[in-house]
This record gives structure tokens, C-alpha cells and sequence, in this order.
């Protein structure tokens, strides 16, 4: 009996350090934006071991790796930095995403936290920009 205790304890213990979520996997989604209401895709191929994320965020003009990726059971949050084009002008912007999986979709939040410009790395101002959007995984 006391050998039967100590098993399940024991595996109590380890299911709550697993994380609930597994987001490994390629993700998509858009949503529709801007003043002309334009539709913009979004892909993400995400790699999770334990509480890290890590992979890629696949943008307009390519490619950046995912920063800071953190899992907390069903939700995570991540960096990108993202080349950005405002006229003749080029930005780098600190992105900061946050998502929770619910019922197989992840609704995930994009938010800007700072912007500089990259052609001589001063800050530049614009406003603020916070999306909300679901993705789903691509079998």
C-alpha cells in the first residue's frame, strides 16, 4: 500500500510540471486590418521543450526567429524583431505576442513594445499597434 501511495504521488508530481499545451507544430491565421481592410497572413512554426518556445515567425518580407519564448500550461508569450517599411523609411520593431490554446485554436495578441530606426538607430514614433487574431495548426 505505502508503495502505491508513493507511485502516485509521484505521478501527480510530474503531471503538474508538464505543460498542458504542446504548440510544436506550423500555425496559421490572418485577419483582416489597417484603414483599407486588408487581409494579413500569418504563419508561425513553433518548437516547445518544456516551458521554452522557440521557431519561427514568417512575415511579409520573410523570415525572423522567435525571442523569450516562454510556456505556461496554455498560454505562452514570445519577441520577434521585425524590419518594418513606413514610407522611405525602414523600422525595426520589438513585437511581443501572447497566445492561450483553447478548443485546438491559439487566439494570440500582437502587441508593439518599441520601434527604432534602423537606418541610423534612433527611436521613431508611431502608434501603437495591438492585434488580436486565431491561428490553427497545420496537420
Amino acid at each position: 500500500m505505502r508503495k502505491l501511495l508513493s507511485l502516485a504521488t509521484g505521478i501527480a508530481a510530474i503531471a503538474l510540471t508538464l505543460p498542458a499545451a504542446d504548440f510544436t507544430g506550423i500555425w496559421l491565421g490572418s485577419t483582416t486590418s489597417g484603414r483599407r481592410n486588408q487581409v494579413q497572413d500569418f504563419a508561425f512554426q513553433f518548437t516547445q521543450k518544456g516551458t521554452t518556445l522557440t521557431g519561427k515567425v514568417y512575415l511579409d518580407y520573410g523570415s525572423t526567429p522567435i525571442l523569450k519564448g516562454t510556456v505556461d500550461g496554455d498560454n505562452f508569450t514570445f519577441q520577434v524583431v521585425a524590419r518594418e517599411q513606413e514610407g522611405n523609411q525602414i523600422n525595426e520593431s520589438v513585437l511581443k505576442f501572447t497566445g492561450t490554446l483553447k478548443d485546438g485554436e491559439i487566439e494570440i495578441t500582437r502587441e508593439r513594445e518599441e520601434l527604432r530606426n534602423a537606418g541610423n538607430s534612433g527611436a521613431s514614433f508611431s502608434r501603437a499597434a495591438k492585434m488580436t487574431f486565431k491561428i490553427k495548426r497545420l496537420l
